[in-house]
């Protein structure tokens, strides 16, 4: 006795089903690891502008919050600021 075998149309059915499964995984798969950069870029970028006004709060640096502070921030976060606080340390008077 043979075995009968699967219809044509429902393994082509299987082979879309199992494509759109793939899609949907590769396609969540890109979504959280854009979520989770954009998300670490933000939190970097609130976290320099914090650094900068709690610095300014406690030891009077006088770094005003201008563009030509706040883009630096915003692309880099905390390494920014920190730099920014060294570079008014070190008297360069341009920010």
């Amino acid at each position: 006795m043979a075995i009968p075998l699967l219809g044509a149309g429902i393994v082509s059915e299987l082979v879309i089903i199992g494509l759109i499964a793939l899609v949907l995984f590769v396609v969540m798969k890109l979504a959280k690891l854009i979520f989770r950069l954009v998300f670490g870029i933000i939190i970097n970028s609130v976290l320099g502008v914090m650094l900068i006004l709690i610095l300014n709060y406690l030891f009077a640096l006088g770094i005003n919050l201008s563009w030509q502070v706040l883009v630096p921030i915003a692309v880099f976060g905390l390494p920014a600021s920190g730099t920014l606080v060294l570079l008014k340390l070190l008297g360069v008077s341009a920010i």
